[in-house]
């Protein structure tokens, strides 16, 4: 993979420990990065001394970094911005602490903020001195649902072909019960449309049945509802790309995030697809209830999900 200066990207990985930094990395290396981990924050700065690079880079930030701390790592990301023209993003891996102190007892190692006995105070040290960076990322992942090869493939849909000006979108459904996802850049509220949970026979399917498909779309506003966000987007992506920007999310939100934001999400994705963009499903609500397995699906040009 080679690029020309103006295309040189940057990738600074960092979240709680467990989260899947390490996997992270890995998994951008086998995408074409030049992948670092660890390194002092003081010397990333001369990565960019010199010849202009003709490969992406991944670098790996820690909170064990000997030179860590949070006004560094946002004056390292604004610097790297500006030495790139735009082409360096703040990729956060966030995970639930629950799941942070399931994966320390499973694996018996020590968390690097806390006691030998005690990750769970750890963990909770970690995440208020990062909660500052994952407002300013450009990107968020929550791992807390997601195996290694789940986030791979997560990665891949975002970084593939990194060196092209080719815009990853998400579009993804979730719940407003349990608040507005971190990450998203658009957000659009499909609690207005018909709501498939008030049919007995449609309660306990989701918005990938055909059934609460129908449903849904034969709610007048539906249709007028989807085109005026497909149109909006139309038009928009081209003027992101042009500002550099690439990977955008949607969120699509109803109620449960089992019925209306299901539907409304797979038909603007695939509606994308159909107009060669690339795009995958994220249906948040779905995979923490067990409806689906965890991970996005890309959907190809002809509409179709593939894995």
């Amino acid at each position: 993979m080679t690029t020309d200066q103006n295309q040189t990207r940057v990738v600074l990985v960092t979240g709680p420990s467990g989260a899947g930094r390490s996997t992270a990395i890995n998994a951008l290396e086998d995408l074409g990065f030049e992948a670092i981990d660890n390194i002092p924050l003081r010397m990333i700065p001369r990565l960019f001394d010199g010849e202009p690079m003709d490969h992406p880079v991944a670098l790996g930030i820690d909170v064990r970094n000997r030179d860590f701390s949070l006004s560094r790592l946002l004056e390292l990301h604004r610097e790297l911005l500006h030495r790139t023209d735009g082409k360096a993003a703040l990729l956060f891996l966030d995970c639930r602490s629950d799941v942070l102190v399931r994966r320390y007892s499973e694996t018996r190692r020590r968390h690097p903020m806390a006691s030998e006995d005690a990750p769970e105070s750890g963990i909770e040290r970690e995440a208020a001195l990062l909660r500052p960076i994952e407002d300013r990322a450009d990107i968020v992942i929550d791992t807390s649902h997601l195996s290694p090869h789940d986030l791979r493939s997560q990665l891949t849909q975002i970084f593939f072909n990194s060196a092209s000006h080719s815009l990853a979108v998400c579009v993804q459904s979730f719940s407003y019960k349990r608040g507005i996802p971190h990450g998203v850049d658009m957000v659009f509220d499909c609690r207005f449309l018909a709501n498939p949970h008030w049919d007995a026979t449609l309660r306990h399917k989701t918005g990938l049945d055909d059934a609460v498909q129908c449903y849904v779309r034969q709610d007048t506003r539906f249709a007028p509802f989807k085109s005026r966000i497909t149109d909006m987007l139309t038009y928009l992506l081209p003027e992101f790309e042009a500002e550099g920007k690439t990977h955008l999310t949607i969120g699509l939100g109803c109620t449960g995030g089992q019925h209306r934001s299901v539907v409304v999400a797979e038909d603007v994705a695939r509606t994308l697809a159909e107009a060669d963009r690339r795009v995958s499903i994220n249906h948040k609500e779905l995979i923490r209830r067990g409806f689906i397995d965890p991970g996005s699906s890309v959907v190809s040009k002809s509409g179709k999900a593939v894995v």
